[in-house]
């Protein structure tokens, strides 16, 4: 999958963090599209969308499925505490912040901050580029590495969904997550 997902990347700016992953996505712009911008498809692989208006301006609810990203900065910690209120069902309100039909659409939800996705054509491939930007309030170091693993996580879920595989959320364990975070902390990792 590291062909499709390149490495997460943070740039850290005055008061916020960026975050930031290319992918090149084998489907067209128009089965990608619905993935990132329709309850259906953002169900699929991501959180619960209600409401989602698909109008700039328009309200737009999260209910996570499988917890925030990054919202497991404390995964490698035993204890059974840390992770309160960061699971499944965190729910997070916003407004959409831009949208172009089949290019962007951004959401900013509460402390999830601006979630962007940038789609273009990938030429002769017909494929997609998928340019993903999370951008908020600044983190800590081991936050900002929970983020890119999460959101590394969630990404491989929509390579998955694209290709008709749905995540089984039960099954799931923190196994990849895990070693994500391990691939991010590691000296020279993914991150750039």
């Amino acid at each position: 999958m590291a062909d499709v997902i390149g490495p997460g990347t943070c740039e850290h700016r005055e008061h916020t963090d960026v975050l930031r992953f290319t992918l090149n996505l084998a489907h067209p712009v128009h089965q990608v599209w619905p993935a990132l911008a329709t309850p259906v498809g953002l169900r699929g692989w991501l959180a619960v969308a209600e409401p989602l208006e698909p109008r700039l301006g328009g309200a737009v609810t999260l209910r996570w499925q499988l917890g925030l990203p990054g919202g497991h900065a404390h995964a490698l910690d035993p204890r059974p505490d840390t992770r309160a209120g960061l699971g499944a069902g965190a729910v997070s309100e916003g407004t959409v912040t831009a949208w172009d039909l089949e290019h962007v659409a951004e959401y900013t939800v509460g402390a999830q901050g601006r979630i962007r996705f940038h789609l273009a054509p990938a030429g002769a491939t017909n494929g997609t580029v998928l340019r993903f930007t999370n951008e908020v309030a600044t983190l800590g170091w081991a936050e900002r590495l929970s983020r890119l693993a999460g959101w590394h996580e969630h990404l491989e879920y929509l390579v998955d969904f694209l290709g008709g595989r749905r995540p089984d959320w039960s099954a799931r364990t923190l196994e990849r997550y895990r070693e994500l975070y391990a691939a991010y902390e590691a000296p020279g990792g993914r991150q750039s």
